[in-house]
């Protein structure tokens, strides 16, 4: 099992218990025309305490590592935890809501999307619109600097500017949520949406930051 399988089946998994959920990130933006080969996958989570035994109940020992009081104990706490597959040697990192506040409005204005896993075969999930998955790799961008984050937002920005996604990104609000970050990040941020504009209007084959 790939780790974007593992990935996969977590949110599946979610879905089929119907506890809360929503993805943000990278791959969440795949949908937004984010094509790089690696992803990141952050799942933000409202777990109920009914949620947490059964969560646990689909990543059954010896197997799988996913105790229903670490889970219950981390989401009162706001603490992120991790479901484990200990053949494979991978985790999926889950961020419950109460640790995150900032995402309350992203989480309240979520989406229902359909994805592909790795054998082409559609599932739907629920995703931050892109709006707030650009707004969220703003902030990555700022305590990290890493290039990734304006490569994925000029990917996100050529998608949707050109029409190819039904969603529209809010520019007004990033631009206001950029400020808010720094001087830094609403430099990059409009550095960034120039050239997604200038290089759909030459009608240009995107190009990485």
């Amino acid at each position: 099992m790939s780790m974007l399988d593992f990935y996969i089946r977590v949110v599946k998994a979610l879905d089929e218990i119907g506890a809360p959920y929503m993805i943000v990130g990278a791959f969440g933006g795949t949908i937004y025309g984010i094509t790089r080969a690696t992803h990141d996958i952050d799942i933000i989570v409202d777990l109920r305490e009914t949620d947490c035994e059964a969560l646990s109940q689909r990543f059954p020992l010896p197997r799988y590592y996913a105790d229903p009081e670490m889970i219950k104990n981390s989401v009162e706490m706001g603490i992120m935890f991790n479901i484990i597959d200990a053949n494979e040697g991978i985790k999926a990192d889950l961020v419950p809501l109460k640790r995150e506040p900032a995402y309350q409005l992203a989480f309240n204005r979520r989406i229902r999307e359909t994805f592909t896993d790795e054998n082409d075969q559609p599932f739907e999930a629920w995703v931050a619109q892109p709006t707030d998955i650009i707004i969220g790799k703003l902030q990555a961008w700022n305590e990290g600097r890493s290039n990734k984050h304006p490569d994925d937002i000029f990917a996100i920005l050529y998608f949707c500017l050109r029409g190819l996604s039904d969603q529209t990104i809010n520019l007004d609000e990033v631009a206001e949520q950029a400020a808010r970050i720094g001087s830094e990040a609403l430099d990059m941020w409009n550095k960034t949406l120039a050239k997604a504009k200038n290089e759909i209007e030459k009608g240009d084959t995107p190009r990485k930051w």
